[in-house]
């Protein structure tokens, strides 16, 4: 993988927003909180963010409300059996939706539990089952592996939908940043395949562009959670030399995709200091042209994953409230 900067390739950073002042300390805490991405400090970045997890899990029966299961489920043909994490209620009311949780980390990092608890509250309640899933990563395992991982998973969950308890017309993909990239790219898949159909995908600060051709991708250097070095590096993990190249999939990088009709209701958000917002903001603007109902959220002073690691901020709180507002409404339609 190439070992050139931002800075080498795309030259001096551009200007950015200010920060919401309750979020400064928590973005200036998380600053090197990752050493400088690349494939010698790849390992010493996955130690650092499971010792960041460890004590601090969440319990996930949320206090025997929920049923915690694991199980194996089939790959995508030709490739290794998944493992997905189950969280369905204890209490049985019925009916209830389906949410394919797929979780961020840059397409390097992160594993089945990681921001699953974000789900907890709509299992908790009895109005869904959450199929987390584990995803295969870069760059050990380059595009296609993680999308098609993740679509196996979505197809898993709807061939499963009567033993899961699920109601196959309430079936819904939620991602956080690589994972908001890989729900959109999974719901892409299951359009063009025509098999499930998604009632709506929730993208959370989605990854969904290699091109850097916006001006957030540039204006973030040595600053946030994920700046352009390691967005350079996340992306480069995923794709190699393709990477900005003509030869990349919308599947793996849904800004590329040129028809986005016939796409489920989307919510979509972003900070507005944050690497990625300008992509998010286009791939709004271009779901409503394609006549898909889009609920586009941008929270002024947000960096990129504020609302998870400075929760109790104003802005935090709104932000998860909305978020979560838009997912009981898609649970009970």
């Amino acid at each position: 993988m190439t070992e050139q900067t931002a800075a080498d390739i795309f030259g001096p950073v551009t200007a950015r927003p200010p920060l919401d002042p309750e979020l400064a300390p928590a973005e200036e805490v998380m600053r090197g909180f990752l050493p400088v991405l690349s494939d010698e400090t790849l390992p010493e970045a996955r130690r650092r963010v499971a010792e960041g997890m460890a004590g601090h899990e969440p319990d996930l029966t949320a206090g025997g409300r929920v049923r915690v299961e694991e199980r194996q489920v089939p790959g995508p043909d030709g490739a290794p059996e998944l493992t997905v994490l189950i969280l369905s209620p204890v209490e049985d009311r019925g009916a209830k939706g389906g949410i394919l949780h797929i979780h961020g980390g840059g397409m390097i990092l992160g594993d089945r539990r990681t921001g699953v608890s974000a789900m907890l509250p709509f299992v908790a309640e009895g109005s869904a089952v959450v199929v987390s899933v584990e995803y295969r990563l870069a760059p050990e395992h380059p595009d296609p592996a993680p999308v098609e991982d993740c679509y196996a998973g979505l197809v898993w969950l709807a061939k499963n939908a009567e033993e899961l308890g699920i109601d196959p017309g309430r079936l819904l993909v939620v991602g956080t940043s690589a994972g908001g990239g890989l729900a959109a790219g999974t719901a892409l898949l299951a359009r063009d395949r025509a098999f499930p159909r998604l009632s709506h995908q929730v993208l959370i600060c989605p990854m969904l562009d290699d091109r850097f051709r916006t001006h957030s991708s540039r204006m973030l250097d040595g600053e946030g959670t994920w700046d352009r070095n390691s967005n350079l590096y996340g992306w480069t993990a995923l794709l190699g030399e393709r990477r900005g190249g003509p030869d990349v999939s919308p599947y793996a990088a849904p800004a590329r995709a040129e028809d986005l009709g016939g796409l489920p209701r989307t919510y979509i958000d972003t900070g507005s200091v944050e690497g990625f917002r300008d992509e998010i903001l286009t791939y709004a603007h271009r779901l409503s042209e394609a006549g898909v109902s889009v609920d586009l959220h941008m929270w002024g002073g947000g960096f990129h994953g504020f609302d998870g690691i400075a929760a109790q901020a104003a802005v935090s709180r709104a932000s998860v409230a909305t978020r979560e507002e838009f997912i009981r409404r898609a649970l009970e339609a």
